[in-house]
């Protein structure tokens, strides 16, 4: 089943972007994209879930709705 995380981004000074989140402790990712990011950080965000459910803490997460609205990011 998908989930929802929400993520923070925010562009550092050296050009890097940085994602965490409220909804999973622990989330941090850094890429030179915002695609790169995202990517890194649903890898960090599915470790982290996996390493919950073994310990029996599993993250409250939202179910994706039937209709949502979402930011994309796009560079031309």
């Amino acid at each position: 089943m998908e989930r929802i995380i929400n993520l923070h981004i925010e562009k550092l000074p050296e050009g890097f972007y940085l994602a965490t989140s409220d909804d999973i402790q622990g989330l941090v990712a850094q890429g030179r994209t915002v695609a790169e990011t995202m990517e890194i950080a649903r890898d960090v965000a599915r470790r982290l879930i996996e390493a919950q459910k073994e310990r029996k803490q599993v993250a409250k997460l939202r179910p994706v709705a039937k209709k949502f609205d979402m930011q994309m990011v796009f560079a031309n």
